[in-house]
């Protein structure tokens, strides 16, 4: 095995570091039938199965083993075919490889594009083992250069046009001119290094690391330790701030919410007149301040004494502050929900009438069921009848609505006749045959409403308005009823 490749930029200095908090003994270990699931919901299979044909029968005359391709027809055969897209007959994925020009999911194409992307990663870790250097005062010369050229930077914003200029001149421009101009060698006796002259050497080009060298299993190291430090600070950060602001504490992020409105608000008025420049100043010196080992050892020596008190001070007049002014013990929303008992002549005779069906709608003389000589649809008993999905009931009976008035009126009802005491029926003025004649020959229906008692001539329909509140329901209560 080769000890390093040349001209690689492989990070050959101390590993990167592993983050670790506080009450964490290392990356716990997932559950294998809670990743499966996880896998299971995340990727479609027929997809996936048709995305690895697709890999497979495109790079199988690129030179990949025997075994790559057995083992790509293997999951083809194992993963089944149908897919919920099918099922529910979704429309097409419009990301799935027929539609776009990249390939598909393929385990020998992610193979090597792995080996690929590991052999050209080690800049990435190059760069951040020197800024960790940097920022941790390895070298109290650079960290000071670095807060020169900070202060300068957050005194005049203009120099940030300078920076990328400057970074291409220093670091990519003169070391490139040195490789071409190297310095005499210790031996010859030279007064001053002249750079005058043609080239000595070639010019530096950047390879990838070789995959059987030692550079290529430290990028594999450092990626290993990236990808531990990433799920360490993105499980920190959602462990800070998840339980703040997803209401799950509602008053809390209540407050949190308030506050920022607030603050958002008083920036988009005030924001001209605050010292930014003074702001970002403080705040690059603290945060690289804090970097030096000293200084972390002395903040974490008086937190318990000086820090603590403060947070605990602060914290209790915050839980003050919400308690007093946070209110959020308003009743669940409620709603009020209709139904419509209909009532039929019987047997054609006056005066006689029998219940026939609870009905959402008021079956009118002149609603579309009715025109078409549809039935009225619904149960026959009361207790039949369920509430919205989401909501339960408020009250437990149905109570009689009295203004049987204000509701044909809102309906703008026409053709019938309105109690305005007693049963509170709604009647219908004309027969079923006049109401499927009336869009054939040009009849017309009695046009709005009138009072009456319910003793005259009437149709074959009458019907009134039951009413009963609801309250929405909170989601686990649907959850239960659902599962």
């Amino acid at each position: 095995m080769d000890e390093y490749t040349a001209e690689a930029f492989v990070n050959r200095d101390e590993p990167v570091p592993v983050l670790a908090f506080s009450g964490t003994t290392g990356s716990p270990s997932p559950d294998p039938e809670s990743k499966r699931s996880r896998l299971r919901e995340s990727i479609s299979n027929s997809k996936l199965k048709e995305k690895l044909h697709d890999g497979a029968s495109s790079r199988s005359e690129t030179g990949f083993s025997l075994q790559d391709r057995l083992l790509t027809k293997l999951l083809q055969q194992v993963l089944p075919t149908e897919s919920i897209e099918d099922v529910l007959d979704l429309p097409p994925d419009k990301r799935s490889s027929k539609y776009i020009g990249r390939p598909g999911f393929s385990l020998p194409l992610m193979t090597n594009n792995f080996r690929r992307f590991n052999s050209r990663i080690g800049i990435v870790f190059v760069f951040q083992t020197r800024l960790i250097r940097l920022l941790t005062w390895r070298n109290p010369i650079h960290t000071l250069s670095l807060l020169a050229v900070c202060t300068f930077v957050c005194l005049d914003p203009y120099l940030l046009t300078v920076l990328p200029l400057a970074a291409t001149l220093l670091f990519v421009m003169v070391p490139a001119y040195l490789v071409r101009h190297p310095a005499p060698s210790p031996n010859i006796s030279h007064s001053s290094y002249s750079l005058n002259g043609p080239p000595l050497a070639p010019a530096r080009t950047i390879k990838p690391a070789g995959e059987m060298s030692k550079d290529f299993f430290r990028n594999m190291r450092d990626l290993q330790n990236s990808m531990d430090d990433f799920s360490t600070i993105h499980d920190g950060v959602l462990k800070i701030i998840t339980p703040p602001t997803n209401f799950s504490n509602e008053a809390l992020s209540s407050t949190i919410f308030l506050f920022l409105f607030v603050s958002s608000c008083t920036l988009f008025i005030a924001s001209h007149l605050l010292p930014w420049r003074l702001m970002s100043l403080f705040f690059c010196w603290a945060s690289i301040t804090l970097g030096h080992p000293s200084v972390q050892q002395f903040v974490l020596n008086n937190r318990e004494s000086h820090l603590r008190p403060h947070e605990r001070k602060a914290q209790s007049w915050l839980d003050a502050w919400i308690s007093r002014d946070i209110v959020l013990d308003e009743p669940p929303e409620t709603r009020e929900v209709e139904v419509f008992e209909l009532q039929r002549q019987k047997g054609g005779r006056q005066c006689e009438w029998e219940s026939w069906v609870l009905s959402p709608n008021p079956y009118d003389p002149l609603s579309p069921q009715r025109i078409a000589g549809e039935r009225p649809k619904g149960t026959r008993f009361f207790e039949d009848v369920c509430a919205p999905r989401g909501w339960e009931w408020g009250d437990k009976k149905w109570i009689l609505d009295l203004g049987s008035r204000e509701w044909v009126e809102e309906r703008m009802v026409q053709g019938v006749e309105v109690e305005v005491e007693g049963e509170r029926w709604v009647t219908d003025l004309v027969s079923e045959d006049e109401i499927r004649s009336t869009p054939k020959k040009g009849k017309k229906i009695s046009p709005g409403w009138e009072e009456g008692d319910g003793q005259g001539a009437s149709g074959m329909w009458r019907r009134r308005r039951w009413i009963r509140m609801v309250r929405r329901k909170g989601v686990s209560s649907i959850a239960k009823q659902n599962g």
